[in-house]
């Protein structure tokens, strides 16, 4: 079904494609006629985070920045559904255009800049969802946000939906927040970890329930701060780390239309630098926290290359927006081989 309708799409400017995309799937299960998308992916039960997950394969934030979307896209077959990301207070992200497609590469430049409703806006729209899956949440900061102030943005955001949320993802690595990529290094990054960890505990006492934190990072770090940020991690008793985000490399699509348009390029180019950073995460936390791989999935093969590099669970983006439910079902297959010969 969606190969059919995937031409049409793509006549569209990719932002007008989103959102048409988003308004069409809903309207499409409202009426149930999701079922004629969902492919129906084989059951991989896995538990991570003390979190059980239907099948590892989830959809990854950006897609659904304000959570207006949840019903429809669990129903297409995903583990789980991560929202986001979102901030304090709503903006309106950078100016058009901001979202790019490179086909030849099956690849996407995005510069969107956080562009949200605004925290209060996504719990109203998450308490208005009749979804009881796994549900991520990622957070960030405003723009307008001084860098010494961000970790009052996370964890403003932090307590706002803390009750709502299976985990919550603090994202450090959009490379479209200017100054954000800086909180992953030395003391910024470990009094933002400190102030989370702190402010969790507190909620998870206040709610009766814990929730996780997850901690998304970029694809351009050298190895030897890919490490560092791994130790931290573990210091400070982060839950589990998201690799990767988007990268600013522009090697894989140079010379290709919108190959030099500014902003953070994901799919397949992205794929070997992600795997890449999924290993050696994998070396130095050695099972001591898990790692959840995203980073040009595109089919049942790149999703095992990430299970067998050490993810415990997958997330998708570009490829879907490629290849539409379809991908669901082969990146379980492909995980579950992996974990079947683990």
């Amino acid at each position: 079904m969606y190969s059919l309708i995937r031409p049409l799409l793509f006549r569209m400017s990719a932002e007008t494609a989103h959102n048409f995309s988003l308004k069409s799937l809903d309207l499409a299960h409202r009426l149930g006629l999701t079922r004629l998308l969902r492919a129906k992916p084989a059951p991989c039960p896995v538990e991570v985070m003390g979190i059980r997950f239907p099948n590892p394969v989830g959809l990854a934030a950006g897609l659904d920045k304000n959570a207006r979307h949840i019903d429809a896209l669990a129903a297409l077959g995903f583990g789980f559904i991560e929202v986001g990301t979102v901030t304090p207070r709503a903006q309106p992200g950078n100016p058009l255009p901001r979202l790019f497609r490179l086909p030849a590469a099956q690849a996407i430049i995005n510069r969107m800049g956080f562009n949200n409703d605004g925290v209060d806006a996504l719990v109203s729209a998450v308490e208005a969802s009749r979804y009881d899956g796994v549900l991520g949440i990622n957070i960030g900061k405003n723009k307008d946000t001084p860098a010494e102030q961000a970790v009052d943005d996370y964890l403003h955001c932090l307590r706002k939906v803390y009750p709502l949320a299976s985990y919550v993802t603090v994202n450090l690595s959009s490379p479209n927040t200017p100054g954000l990529r800086d909180l992953q290094f030395g003391e910024p990054l470990r009094q933002l970890l400190k102030a989370l960890k702190n402010s969790q505990a507190e909620l998870a006492k206040q709610h009766g329930r814990y929730v996780p934190i997850a901690v998304k990072i970029a694809p351009d770090m050298a190895e030897g701060d890919v490490r560092d940020v791994a130790k931290a991690f573990v210091e400070a008793g982060i839950d589990a780390v998201i690799a990767t985000n988007t990268t600013i490399a522009r090697e894989r699509v140079a010379g290709l239309p919108h190959g030099d348009e500014a902003g953070g390029l994901s799919g397949a180019p992205v794929r070997e630098a992600s795997t890449a950073v999924v290993k050696i995460l994998s070396d130095e936390l050695a099972g001591r926290l898990p790692i959840i791989g995203v980073g040009g999935i595109s089919d049942d093969a790149s999703a095992a290359e990430k299970v067998a590099a050490g993810a415990s669970l997958l997330q998708v983006y570009t490829g879907f927006i490629y290849r539409g439910p379809a991908l669901i079902r082969d990146a379980v297959s492909g995980a579950k081989r992996a974990i079947t010969r683990a």
